[in-house]
Protein backbone atom coordinates (compact mmCIF):
# COMPACT_ATOMS: atom_id res chain seq x y z
CA UNK A 1 0.00 0.00 0.00
CA UNK A 2 1.35 3.46 -1.13
CA UNK A 3 1.99 6.26 1.50
CA UNK A 4 -0.79 8.38 0.19
CA UNK A 5 -3.13 5.67 0.99
CA UNK A 6 -1.44 5.35 4.85
CA UNK A 7 -2.00 8.66 5.42
CA UNK A 8 -4.52 11.16 6.41
CA UNK A 9 -4.73 14.89 5.64
CA UNK A 10 -6.25 17.47 6.11
CA UNK A 11 -5.90 21.74 5.19
CA UNK A 12 -8.03 25.08 5.13
CA UNK A 13 -9.69 24.79 1.69
CA UNK A 14 -10.33 28.66 1.40
CA UNK A 15 -8.31 31.55 0.41
CA UNK A 16 -6.17 33.30 3.62
CA UNK A 17 -7.63 35.82 5.18
CA UNK A 18 -11.06 37.25 7.04
CA UNK A 19 -14.61 35.60 5.05
CA UNK A 20 -18.27 34.42 6.23
CA UNK A 21 -16.81 30.96 5.25
CA UNK A 22 -13.91 28.52 6.03
CA UNK A 23 -13.63 25.47 4.74
CA UNK A 24 -11.40 22.50 6.34
CA UNK A 25 -10.83 19.23 4.11
CA UNK A 26 -9.81 15.85 5.41
CA UNK A 27 -9.28 12.75 3.63
CA UNK A 28 -7.70 9.18 4.61
CA UNK A 29 -8.06 6.47 6.68
CA UNK A 30 -8.49 8.46 9.59
CA UNK A 31 -11.78 10.58 8.59
CA UNK A 32 -14.14 8.34 10.70
CA UNK A 33 -12.30 8.72 14.15
CA UNK A 34 -11.81 12.45 13.14
CA UNK A 35 -15.92 12.80 12.70
CA UNK A 36 -16.09 10.71 16.12
CA UNK A 37 -13.07 13.36 17.98
CA UNK A 38 -14.42 16.50 16.86
CA UNK A 39 -18.15 16.26 15.98
CA UNK A 40 -18.96 13.50 18.21
CA UNK A 41 -20.91 11.49 15.81
CA UNK A 42 -20.05 9.68 12.68
CA UNK A 43 -22.27 12.16 9.75
CA UNK A 44 -24.58 10.60 6.89
CA UNK A 45 -23.05 10.23 4.08
CA UNK A 46 -23.75 12.92 1.52
CA UNK A 47 -26.00 15.31 3.86
CA UNK A 48 -25.14 18.00 4.44
CA UNK A 49 -25.14 18.39 8.66
CA UNK A 50 -25.51 21.51 11.14
CA UNK A 51 -23.30 20.68 14.28
CA UNK A 52 -20.43 22.26 16.68
CA UNK A 53 -16.94 21.32 16.19
CA UNK A 54 -15.49 20.05 19.38
CA UNK A 55 -11.80 20.75 21.26
CA UNK A 56 -10.63 18.18 22.96
CA UNK A 57 -12.06 19.29 25.89
CA UNK A 58 -15.56 19.04 24.58
CA UNK A 59 -15.71 22.65 24.09
CA UNK A 60 -17.11 24.41 21.01
CA UNK A 61 -14.79 25.51 19.06
CA UNK A 62 -16.78 26.36 16.26
CA UNK A 63 -19.77 25.76 14.44
CA UNK A 64 -21.27 25.33 10.67
CA UNK A 65 -21.93 22.30 8.42
CA UNK A 66 -20.44 18.78 8.05
CA UNK A 67 -20.41 16.59 4.73
CA UNK A 68 -18.96 12.98 5.30
CA UNK A 69 -18.31 11.37 2.19
CA UNK A 70 -17.44 7.52 1.93
CA UNK A 71 -14.28 6.44 -0.21
CA UNK A 72 -14.52 5.21 -2.95
CA UNK A 73 -17.39 7.69 -3.91
CA UNK A 74 -15.67 11.11 -2.98
CA UNK A 75 -13.45 13.68 -4.76
CA UNK A 76 -10.12 11.58 -3.80
CA UNK A 77 -11.73 8.31 -4.08
CA UNK A 78 -10.36 8.09 0.10
CA UNK A 79 -13.08 8.88 3.04
CA UNK A 80 -13.47 12.92 2.97
CA UNK A 81 -15.04 15.45 5.63
CA UNK A 82 -15.23 18.74 4.98
CA UNK A 83 -16.45 21.29 7.82
CA UNK A 84 -17.91 24.23 6.80
CA UNK A 85 -17.16 27.12 9.53
CA UNK A 86 -16.90 30.83 9.93
CA UNK A 87 -14.15 32.55 7.71
CA UNK A 88 -11.85 33.76 11.03
CA UNK A 89 -8.23 32.83 10.37
CA UNK A 90 -8.43 32.10 14.53
CA UNK A 91 -11.56 29.99 14.56
CA UNK A 92 -9.58 28.27 11.30
CA UNK A 93 -6.41 27.64 12.88
CA UNK A 94 -7.64 26.46 16.35
CA UNK A 95 -9.84 23.86 13.94
CA UNK A 96 -7.06 22.72 11.94
CA UNK A 97 -4.54 22.39 15.06
CA UNK A 98 -7.35 20.45 16.54
CA UNK A 99 -7.55 17.89 13.67
CA UNK A 100 -3.93 17.62 13.47
CA UNK A 101 -3.47 16.65 16.85
CA UNK A 102 -5.65 13.09 16.18
CA UNK A 103 -2.60 12.14 14.25
CA UNK A 104 -3.78 13.49 10.95
CA UNK A 105 -1.09 15.76 8.41
CA UNK A 106 -1.01 18.36 6.99
CA UNK A 107 -1.70 17.78 3.43
CA UNK A 108 0.91 19.66 0.53
CA UNK A 109 -0.06 21.62 -2.05
CA UNK A 110 -2.22 19.67 -4.67
CA UNK A 111 -2.65 16.60 -2.50
CA UNK A 112 -6.21 16.24 -2.61
CA UNK A 113 -6.11 16.82 -6.33
CA UNK A 114 -3.20 14.18 -6.54
CA UNK A 115 -4.96 11.66 -4.49
CA UNK A 116 -7.77 11.78 -6.66
CA UNK A 117 -5.51 11.17 -9.51
CA UNK A 118 -3.42 8.57 -8.12
CA UNK A 119 -7.11 6.98 -7.32
CA UNK A 120 -8.32 7.30 -10.86
CA UNK A 121 -10.74 9.70 -9.94
CA UNK A 122 -9.48 11.93 -12.50
CA UNK A 123 -6.64 12.29 -15.14
CA UNK A 124 -4.25 14.19 -15.11
CA UNK A 125 -5.32 16.83 -17.58
CA UNK A 126 -8.47 16.95 -15.87
CA UNK A 127 -6.12 17.68 -12.17
CA UNK A 128 -4.57 20.61 -14.27
CA UNK A 129 -7.70 21.86 -15.16
CA UNK A 130 -8.55 22.09 -11.27
CA UNK A 131 -5.81 24.89 -10.64
CA UNK A 132 -5.92 26.85 -14.21
CA UNK A 133 -9.74 27.07 -13.22
CA UNK A 134 -8.87 28.73 -9.83
CA UNK A 135 -5.81 30.54 -11.64
CA UNK A 136 -8.21 31.16 -14.59
CA UNK A 137 -7.46 35.35 -15.60
CA UNK A 138 -10.72 35.53 -18.09
CA UNK A 139 -14.51 33.83 -18.33
CA UNK A 140 -12.98 32.60 -21.56
CA UNK A 141 -9.90 30.90 -19.75
CA UNK A 142 -12.28 29.51 -17.63
CA UNK A 143 -14.49 28.18 -19.70
CA UNK A 144 -11.84 26.35 -21.46
CA UNK A 145 -10.65 25.39 -18.37
CA UNK A 146 -13.82 24.00 -17.64
CA UNK A 147 -14.56 22.31 -20.06
CA UNK A 148 -10.75 19.90 -19.29
CA UNK A 149 -12.00 19.53 -16.53
CA UNK A 150 -15.32 17.84 -17.90
CA UNK A 151 -12.88 15.77 -20.21
CA UNK A 152 -12.99 17.82 -23.33
CA UNK A 153 -9.17 17.43 -23.86
CA UNK A 154 -8.84 14.14 -22.62
CA UNK A 155 -11.59 12.64 -24.86
CA UNK A 156 -9.70 14.35 -27.70
CA UNK A 157 -6.47 12.49 -26.79
CA UNK A 158 -8.37 8.95 -26.09
CA UNK A 159 -9.77 8.97 -29.79
CA UNK A 160 -6.08 9.35 -31.11
CA UNK A 161 -4.86 6.74 -28.75
CA UNK A 162 -7.88 4.62 -30.55
CA UNK A 163 -6.86 4.93 -33.50
CA UNK A 164 -3.05 4.01 -33.31
CA UNK A 165 -4.49 0.83 -31.50
CA UNK A 166 -6.27 -0.27 -34.45
CA UNK A 167 -3.45 1.10 -36.78
CA UNK A 168 -1.32 -1.30 -34.41
CA UNK A 169 -3.31 -4.28 -34.31
CA UNK A 170 -3.43 -4.34 -38.62
CA UNK A 171 0.48 -2.97 -38.74
CA UNK A 172 0.72 -6.26 -36.16
CA UNK A 173 -1.25 -8.42 -38.10
CA UNK A 174 1.15 -7.72 -40.61
CA UNK A 175 4.21 -8.90 -39.25
CA UNK A 176 2.35 -12.17 -38.54
CA UNK A 177 1.07 -12.94 -41.77
CA UNK A 178 4.26 -11.65 -43.57
CA UNK A 179 5.29 -15.16 -45.23
CA UNK A 180 1.52 -15.88 -46.06
CA UNK A 181 0.61 -14.15 -49.82
CA UNK A 182 -2.13 -11.69 -47.08
CA UNK A 183 -1.80 -8.24 -48.12
CA UNK A 184 -2.68 -6.77 -44.78
CA UNK A 185 -1.51 -3.19 -45.23
CA UNK A 186 -3.39 -2.52 -47.85
CA UNK A 187 -6.10 -4.23 -47.09
CA UNK A 188 -7.00 -2.60 -43.54
CA UNK A 189 -6.16 1.18 -45.17
CA UNK A 190 -2.98 1.29 -43.13
CA UNK A 191 -2.03 4.10 -44.79
CA UNK A 192 -4.68 5.94 -44.55
CA UNK A 193 -5.51 5.71 -40.97
CA UNK A 194 -2.18 7.09 -40.47
CA UNK A 195 -3.00 10.37 -42.23
CA UNK A 196 -6.31 10.28 -40.83
CA UNK A 197 -4.94 10.49 -37.54
CA UNK A 198 -2.18 12.65 -38.42
CA UNK A 199 -4.96 15.36 -39.35
CA UNK A 200 -6.78 14.79 -36.43
CA UNK A 201 -3.67 15.60 -34.44
CA UNK A 202 -3.48 18.52 -35.96
CA UNK A 203 -6.75 19.56 -35.17
CA UNK A 204 -6.23 18.81 -31.15
CA UNK A 205 -2.37 20.45 -31.81
CA UNK A 206 -4.10 23.79 -32.63
CA UNK A 207 -7.06 23.92 -29.97
CA UNK A 208 -4.35 23.00 -27.63
CA UNK A 209 -2.13 26.08 -28.62
CA UNK A 210 -5.25 28.75 -28.43
CA UNK A 211 -5.43 26.70 -25.03
CA UNK A 212 -1.99 27.79 -24.26
CA UNK A 213 -2.36 30.89 -25.16
CA UNK A 214 -5.56 31.63 -22.97
CA UNK A 215 -4.00 30.10 -20.25
CA UNK A 216 -0.43 31.69 -20.45
CA UNK A 217 -1.04 34.82 -22.99
CA UNK A 218 2.49 36.34 -24.43
CA UNK A 219 4.45 39.12 -23.34
CA UNK A 220 5.56 41.86 -24.95
CA UNK A 221 8.00 44.37 -24.19
CA UNK A 222 8.22 47.92 -25.23
CA UNK A 223 11.84 49.21 -26.18
CA UNK A 224 12.83 52.19 -27.56
CA UNK A 225 14.61 55.65 -26.82
CA UNK A 226 14.01 58.41 -24.37
CA UNK A 227 10.42 60.29 -25.15
CA UNK A 228 9.50 57.99 -27.99
CA UNK A 229 6.02 57.68 -26.51
CA UNK A 230 6.86 53.84 -25.00
CA UNK A 231 4.89 54.99 -21.70
CA UNK A 232 2.14 56.74 -23.32
CA UNK A 233 1.66 53.64 -25.63
CA UNK A 234 1.44 51.92 -22.36
CA UNK A 235 -1.40 53.81 -20.94
CA UNK A 236 -3.58 53.44 -24.43
CA UNK A 237 -2.96 49.46 -24.37
CA UNK A 238 -4.10 49.46 -20.65
CA UNK A 239 -6.73 51.74 -21.42
CA UNK A 240 -5.35 53.58 -18.07
CA UNK A 241 -2.74 55.82 -16.89
CA UNK A 242 -0.49 53.37 -15.67
CA UNK A 243 2.68 54.60 -16.92
CA UNK A 244 4.19 58.12 -15.62
CA UNK A 245 4.53 60.40 -18.84
CA UNK A 246 6.86 63.57 -18.61
CA UNK A 247 9.22 65.28 -21.57
CA UNK A 248 11.97 64.78 -19.15
CA UNK A 249 14.21 61.76 -20.64
CA UNK A 250 15.06 58.63 -18.13
CA UNK A 251 11.33 59.11 -16.12
CA UNK A 252 10.96 55.36 -16.36
CA UNK A 253 13.47 53.68 -14.65
CA UNK A 254 12.62 50.30 -14.03
CA UNK A 255 10.16 47.82 -15.78
CA UNK A 256 6.97 48.70 -15.07
CA UNK A 257 4.34 45.20 -15.79
CA UNK A 258 0.65 45.90 -16.84
CA UNK A 259 -1.64 42.86 -17.98
CA UNK A 260 -4.78 42.87 -19.93
CA UNK A 261 -7.09 41.05 -22.02
CA UNK A 262 -7.39 40.71 -25.84
CA UNK A 263 -10.46 38.51 -26.11
CA UNK A 264 -9.38 36.63 -23.27
CA UNK A 265 -5.92 36.04 -23.98
CA UNK A 266 -3.72 37.39 -20.84
CA UNK A 267 -1.02 39.97 -22.62
CA UNK A 268 1.29 40.90 -20.39
CA UNK A 269 3.16 44.44 -20.91
CA UNK A 270 6.13 45.63 -19.98
CA UNK A 271 7.45 49.55 -20.02
CA UNK A 272 11.37 49.82 -19.96
CA UNK A 273 13.49 52.73 -19.21
CA UNK A 274 14.65 53.92 -22.76
CA UNK A 275 17.70 52.63 -24.60
CA UNK A 276 20.73 55.15 -23.91
CA UNK A 277 23.95 55.61 -22.54
CA UNK A 278 23.76 57.10 -19.24
CA UNK A 279 26.25 57.62 -16.26
CA UNK A 280 23.19 57.63 -13.53
CA UNK A 281 23.55 54.13 -11.96
CA UNK A 282 19.82 53.77 -11.24
CA UNK A 283 18.96 54.44 -15.18
CA UNK A 284 22.03 51.99 -16.00
CA UNK A 285 20.13 49.33 -13.88
CA UNK A 286 16.64 50.26 -15.56
CA UNK A 287 18.35 49.57 -18.98
CA UNK A 288 20.08 46.39 -18.23
CA UNK A 289 16.94 44.73 -16.82
CA UNK A 290 15.31 46.21 -20.34
CA UNK A 291 17.89 44.12 -22.05
CA UNK A 292 16.93 41.22 -20.26
CA UNK A 293 13.47 41.39 -20.67
CA UNK A 294 13.53 41.98 -24.18
CA UNK A 295 15.53 38.67 -24.71
CA UNK A 296 12.79 36.68 -22.83
CA UNK A 297 10.24 38.47 -24.62
CA UNK A 298 7.19 37.23 -27.02
CA UNK A 299 7.09 40.26 -29.05
CA UNK A 300 9.01 43.44 -29.40
CA UNK A 301 7.60 47.08 -29.70
CA UNK A 302 10.52 49.14 -30.65
CA UNK A 303 8.92 52.88 -30.31
CA UNK A 304 10.45 55.33 -32.77
CA UNK A 305 9.17 58.90 -32.98
CA UNK A 306 7.43 59.58 -36.20
CA UNK A 307 8.23 62.97 -36.41
CA UNK A 308 11.75 62.14 -37.25
CA UNK A 309 10.68 60.51 -40.42
CA UNK A 310 14.90 61.71 -41.84
CA UNK A 311 16.14 58.55 -38.89
CA UNK A 312 18.59 56.03 -40.02
CA UNK A 313 16.04 52.96 -38.75
CA UNK A 314 18.66 50.49 -38.62
CA UNK A 315 21.06 52.41 -35.80
CA UNK A 316 17.39 52.15 -33.81
CA UNK A 317 18.13 48.74 -33.69
CA UNK A 318 21.43 49.16 -32.29
CA UNK A 319 20.24 49.55 -28.94
CA UNK A 320 18.75 45.64 -28.53
CA UNK A 321 22.16 44.50 -27.48
CA UNK A 322 22.47 41.42 -25.38
CA UNK A 323 23.80 41.42 -21.92
CA UNK A 324 27.45 40.82 -22.73
CA UNK A 325 27.29 44.90 -24.52
CA UNK A 326 29.32 43.02 -27.31
CA UNK A 327 27.23 40.80 -29.28
CA UNK A 328 24.47 42.64 -31.08
CA UNK A 329 21.14 41.25 -31.73
CA UNK A 330 20.77 42.21 -35.20
CA UNK A 331 17.96 42.34 -37.42
CA UNK A 332 18.22 38.98 -38.29
CA UNK A 333 17.99 37.63 -34.45
CA UNK A 334 14.85 39.77 -33.88
CA UNK A 335 12.14 37.90 -35.72
CA UNK A 336 9.31 39.34 -33.06
CA UNK A 337 10.10 42.48 -33.29
CA UNK A 338 7.43 45.31 -34.80
CA UNK A 339 8.37 48.75 -35.58
CA UNK A 340 6.04 51.08 -33.76
CA UNK A 341 5.83 54.82 -35.60
CA UNK A 342 4.26 57.32 -32.70
CA UNK A 343 3.33 60.36 -32.37
CA UNK A 344 1.73 60.53 -36.29
CA UNK A 345 -0.88 63.04 -34.71
CA UNK A 346 1.72 66.00 -35.06
CA UNK A 347 1.86 64.75 -39.04
CA UNK A 348 -0.39 66.66 -41.35
CA UNK A 349 -2.68 63.76 -43.38
CA UNK A 350 -0.65 60.54 -41.20
CA UNK A 351 -3.22 58.28 -40.57
CA UNK A 352 -2.81 54.90 -38.73
CA UNK A 353 -1.84 51.49 -41.09
CA UNK A 354 -0.03 48.72 -40.56
CA UNK A 355 2.89 47.72 -43.62
CA UNK A 356 6.14 45.96 -43.86
CA UNK A 357 8.99 47.91 -44.40
CA UNK A 358 12.38 46.18 -44.88
CA UNK A 359 15.64 46.80 -43.10
CA UNK A 360 18.83 44.84 -43.70
CA UNK A 361 17.76 42.96 -46.34
CA UNK A 362 14.78 41.18 -43.19
CA UNK A 363 11.57 42.21 -43.55
CA UNK A 364 9.35 43.72 -40.60
CA UNK A 365 5.83 45.00 -39.63
CA UNK A 366 5.71 48.50 -38.81
CA UNK A 367 2.41 50.33 -37.51
CA UNK A 368 2.25 53.95 -37.72
CA UNK A 369 -0.15 55.28 -34.73
CA UNK A 370 -0.18 57.88 -32.52
CA UNK A 371 -0.84 56.85 -28.40
CA UNK A 372 -2.15 60.19 -27.08
CA UNK A 373 -4.49 60.33 -29.58
CA UNK A 374 -5.51 56.85 -29.34
CA UNK A 375 -5.23 56.12 -33.23
CA UNK A 376 -4.33 52.90 -34.52
CA UNK A 377 -4.25 51.24 -31.11
CA UNK A 378 -6.93 48.76 -32.75
CA UNK A 379 -4.87 48.19 -35.54
CA UNK A 380 -1.95 47.13 -32.97
CA UNK A 381 -4.04 44.81 -30.76
CA UNK A 382 -5.11 42.88 -33.85
CA UNK A 383 -1.80 42.63 -34.83
CA UNK A 384 -0.53 40.97 -31.33
CA UNK A 385 -3.45 38.49 -31.57
CA UNK A 386 -2.51 37.28 -35.41
CA UNK A 387 1.42 37.59 -34.47
CA UNK A 388 1.11 34.30 -32.22
CA UNK A 389 -1.70 32.81 -33.74
CA UNK A 390 -4.77 34.04 -31.25
CA UNK A 391 -8.13 33.50 -32.38
CA UNK A 392 -11.52 34.56 -30.34
CA UNK A 393 -12.39 31.17 -28.26
CA UNK A 394 -14.79 28.89 -29.95
CA UNK A 395 -16.85 26.53 -28.20
CA UNK A 396 -15.05 23.32 -27.59
CA UNK A 397 -11.78 24.76 -26.93
CA UNK A 398 -9.96 23.60 -23.73
CA UNK A 399 -7.19 25.21 -21.78
CA UNK A 400 -3.80 23.68 -21.96
CA UNK A 401 -0.32 23.88 -20.72
CA UNK A 402 3.36 24.14 -22.89
CA UNK A 403 4.09 20.49 -21.73
CA UNK A 404 0.95 19.68 -24.09
CA UNK A 405 2.16 20.99 -26.88
CA UNK A 406 5.67 19.74 -27.44
CA UNK A 407 3.88 16.29 -26.39
CA UNK A 408 1.91 16.12 -29.01
CA UNK A 409 4.57 17.74 -31.09
CA UNK A 410 6.35 14.37 -30.06
CA UNK A 411 3.75 12.26 -30.86
CA UNK A 412 3.08 13.99 -34.61
CA UNK A 413 6.98 13.19 -35.05
CA UNK A 414 6.42 9.61 -34.39
CA UNK A 415 3.44 8.97 -36.47
CA UNK A 416 4.97 11.00 -39.47
CA UNK A 417 8.19 8.41 -38.98
CA UNK A 418 5.61 5.23 -39.55
CA UNK A 419 3.96 7.10 -42.43
CA UNK A 420 7.21 7.68 -44.46
CA UNK A 421 8.42 4.49 -42.98
CA UNK A 422 5.33 2.97 -44.80
CA UNK A 423 5.81 4.93 -48.24
CA UNK A 424 9.49 3.54 -48.03
CA UNK A 425 8.30 0.36 -47.31
CA UNK A 426 10.45 -0.17 -44.54
CA UNK A 427 10.53 -3.32 -42.14
CA UNK A 428 6.76 -3.26 -40.38
CA UNK A 429 8.47 -3.83 -37.03
CA UNK A 430 9.74 -0.19 -37.65
CA UNK A 431 6.26 1.10 -38.21
CA UNK A 432 4.53 -0.73 -35.36
CA UNK A 433 7.65 0.80 -32.78
CA UNK A 434 7.14 4.55 -34.18
CA UNK A 435 3.40 3.88 -33.52
CA UNK A 436 3.90 2.42 -29.57
CA UNK A 437 6.24 5.46 -29.03
CA UNK A 438 3.58 7.92 -30.29
CA UNK A 439 0.51 6.31 -28.32
CA UNK A 440 3.05 6.29 -25.16
CA UNK A 441 3.77 9.98 -25.34
CA UNK A 442 -0.14 10.80 -25.80
CA UNK A 443 -0.04 8.86 -22.54
CA UNK A 444 1.80 11.13 -20.58
CA UNK A 445 -0.40 13.60 -21.44
CA UNK A 446 -3.34 12.25 -19.55
CA UNK A 447 -1.01 10.70 -16.75
CA UNK A 448 -1.30 7.03 -18.24
CA UNK A 449 2.24 6.90 -18.09
CA UNK A 450 3.71 9.86 -15.97
CA UNK A 451 7.43 9.81 -13.89
CA UNK A 452 7.14 10.79 -10.43
CA UNK A 453 8.86 13.96 -10.89
CA UNK A 454 6.46 15.14 -13.45
CA UNK A 455 3.49 14.56 -10.54
CA UNK A 456 6.02 16.38 -8.07
CA UNK A 457 6.27 19.46 -10.40
CA UNK A 458 2.96 19.45 -11.28
CA UNK A 459 0.82 19.46 -8.00
CA UNK A 460 3.81 21.48 -6.12
CA UNK A 461 2.16 24.54 -8.03
CA UNK A 462 -1.42 23.83 -6.62
CA UNK A 463 -2.79 25.62 -3.71
CA UNK A 464 -2.77 23.57 -0.25
CA UNK A 465 -6.60 22.38 -0.33
CA UNK A 466 -6.87 21.65 -3.41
Amino acid sequence: MSQHNLDTICAIATAPGRGGIGIIRVSGPKTRQVCQEVLGFEPVPRQAQNCNFLAANSQTIDSGIALFFVGPNSFTGEDVLELQGHGGPQILNALLERILELGVRQARPGEFSERAFLNDKIDLLQAEAIADLIDAGSRQAARSAMRTLQGEFSNRIAKLQEKLTATRVNVEAAIDFSDEDIDVINDTGVATAIDATLAELEQVFQQAKQGTLLREGMHVVIAGKPNAGKSSLLNALAGQESAIVTDIPGTTRDLLKVEISLDGMPVHFIDTAGLRQSVDVVEQEGIRRARLAIEEADQILLVIDAKHSGQDVTSLLAPLISLDSERLLGPECIANLTLIRNKIDLLDGEKPKLEAISIANNTYPQISLSAKKQLGIELLRSHLQQSVGFQAPAEGDFSARERHLKTLEVARKFIASARSSLSEHSPLELIAEDLRLAQQALGTITGEFSSDDLLGEIFSSFCIGK
